[in-house]
């Protein structure tokens, strides 16, 4: 298993488009990919579940990554953590 801890500084959080940037690249790993915040865990593939933990800018989550992928799902998704969602 990996595990990635991690500082979201996207003005507005995992909400709207940034959690849908999430989900799509988590959804492209056959690992089973899930997101801890504060007493929250999501299934980072289910916009639902990533949008109602209420990830907020400068909030840090716990990314956790296992399967045949995970190296490469953690090191996709901490990409797109550090570059903003490309904003």
């Amino acid at each position: 298993m990996q595990e990635l801890t991690i500082t979201v500084t996207n003005p507005v959080g995992l909400h709207a488009r940034p959690a849908a940037l999430f989900v799509k690249t988590a959804a492209q790993y056959e690992s089973n990919i899930t997101v801890d915040f504060k007493d929250k865990t999501a299934n980072a593939k289910s916009i639902l579940s990533v949008l109602s933990m209420g990830v907020g800018a400068n909030s840090e989550i716990k990314i956790q990554a296992e399967g045949a992928d995970e190296v490469e799902a953690i090191q996709a998704l901490s990409e797109l953590i550090n570059s903003d969602f490309g904003e």
